[in-house]
Order: C-alpha cells, then sequence, then structure tokens
C-alpha cells in the first residue's frame, strides 16, 4: 500500500514539474542552446592524421572500410522544434520522477526520526534546497555548465568531481538534518570544503579555440548567459519540487506513514505491580 501511493505520488509531482521544468527551459536555456549550435559547426576541423598515425592504425588491424563507417556514421537526434520539445518533456518527467522519491525518501526519514512536529510544506522546503545544494549549487562552483562547441576536461575527471561534489554537500546536508551533537556543524564544513581542496578539474587552454573572433565573442557571451540561465532553471525545478512534494506527501504520504510508525512502535513492558 505505500508502495504503490510512494510510486503514485512521485510520478503526480513529476508530471507537474516535469511540464513547468520544459516551459522554463524553453524559455531561459534553450534559445542559448539553439544559437550556440548555429556556431558550433564553424568551428575548424581537427588536423587530418599523419601517415605515421595511419600506419599505426593499420598496424594494429582497424579495416579501412570500418574507419570511413565510424567517421560518417551520425547518431540519431531528435529534430528541432516539436519533437525535440517532446523528448526534453519526457525526459523532465523522468528526472523529476526520480528525485520526488528521492524527497519523499528523506522526509519519512526524518518523519520516522523526528516526529511530526515539521508540517510537510517545511519540510519539502528544506529537503528541496537540500537537494539543490547538492545536485546543483555546490557542483556547480567548480563545474559550471557549458555550451555548445565548448572544450573541457577530460569527461571521466569531471564525473569524478561532480560526484565528489554532490556527495559532500549530501553528506553535509545530512548530518546537519539528522545528527543532534555540536561536532555536526565542524564536520558538515570540511566535507563542504573537500572537493575544492581536491580541486576541480578544468581544461588547460581557451575552451573556445578553434572558433574565428566573431564566433569566440558570441559563444563566450552566450556561455555566461547560459550560466545564469542553468542556474534559474535548477532554482525553479528545486522550488517546485518544494510545492509539489510538500502537497503530495501531505495528501497520500503522511498519514499512512504515521500510522505505520505508530503501529510498528516498540511496546514497553509495565513493571509488575504497577497500574499504567
Amino acid at each position: 500500500m505505500i508502495f504503490q501511493r510512494l510510486i503514485w505520488s512521485a510520478l503526480a509531482a513529476a508530471l507537474l514539474v516535469g511540464s513547468v521544468q520544459t516551459g522554463i527551459q524553453r524559455w531561459q536555456a534553450a534559445p542559448l542552446i539553439l544559437s550556440a549550435e548555429v556556431y558550433e559547426d564553424q568551428k575548424a576541423e581537427a588536423p587530418a592524421p599523419t601517415k605515421a598515425l595511419a600506419a599505426h592504425a593499420h598496424a594494429e588491424a582497424v579495416a579501412p572500410e570500418h574507419a570511413h563507417d565510424h567517421g560518417t556514421a551520425q547518431e540519431w537526434a531528435p529534430e528541432n522544434g516539436f519533437e525535440r520539445t517532446v523528448w526534453t518533456w519526457v525526459a523532465n518527467i523522468l528526472h523529476a520522477f526520480s528525485m520526488a522519491l528521492l524527497v519523499f525518501a528523506v522526509m519519512g526519514v526524518y518523519l520516522y526520526r523526528r516526529g511530526a512536529a515539521l508540517a510537510s510544506l517545511p519540510l519539502a522546503a528544506w529537503v528541496a534546497a537540500a537537494g539543490w545544494l547538492s545536485f546543483h549549487f555546490w557542483p556547480s562552483l567548480g563545474l559550471h555548465a557549458e555550451v555548445s562547441g565548448m572544450d573541457a576536461a577530460p569527461l571521466h575527471a569531471r564525473q569524478v568531481w561532480w560526484v565528489l561534489a554532490m556527495g559532500s554537500a549530501a553528506l553535509a546536508c545530512a548530518l546537519v538534518g539528522f545528527a543532534r551533537a555540536p561536532w555536526r556543524w565542524a564536520v558538515a564544513a570540511a566535507l563542504l570544503a573537500l572537493p575544492f581542496a581536491v580541486g576541480a578539474p578544468h581544461l588547460q587552454g581557451d575552451a573556445l579555440a578553434g572558433f574565428g573572433p566573431e564566433a569566440h565573442a558570441a559563444l563566450e557571451q552566450l556561455g555566461k548567459q547560459f550560466v545564469w540561465a542553468t542556474n534559474w532553471v535548477a532554482l525553479s525545478f528545486w522550488g517546485c519540487m518544494a510545492v509539489a512534494c510538500g502537497l503530495a506527501f501531505q495528501r497520500w504520504l503522511r498519514p499512512l506513514l504515521l500510522a505505520t510508525f505508530e503501529q510498528n512502535k516498540p511496546v514497553t513492558a509495565t513493571p509488575a505491580g504497577v497500574n499504567p
């Protein structure tokens, strides 16, 4: 019963949040992405492989026809317009669904450990704020969003650092929210500082190398605007998540969880000779 309500509540919240998110992306971020893609084709091509590299490829038994097919094959991508918007909407709903499940899980744990002192909407707002800090703000301080065509550090290094920043922020939020010892503040501060002590991976050189002066200046300006746009998109996502999850949790999950927790409370034995 709880599992079914959890899934349907998360789906209801995801439909609302994903739809709102798609509209905000079309308004804030999509025009910048489309503008950057116009300049992406103007980037200078990489130099052709030398004879030594070609001989090495032959030594590695790479068939010429396979190399030709690999160079000309194109991955499928949705067309700009309605098709791209629909698939963006689907992706946003799936993303919102996973985040809603996470928000409900944290709210349920808080309800179990701390009781019903905090109402659903304020609790959802605190959890959503922790999600925004962990999944967007803290990682973006080291690795900001980039528009199409910009070079960056190796993907694996960026992914590892992003996970480190996200995990450190999430652990810090969990300590502050659930632990009661006074040392939790010092440990939380150390966790927040950890990813920046390690250092985020950055590209050595110009991220827009290969573009002409006009395209370089335009993409540089678009990149600055895109950073602000992604910040607003993320803030609106988690704000909408707080409202949707708070209302859904209050309506469908909170009463059932409180009743379940009450039933599963350990029964304290009454000492002999003492009237309860």
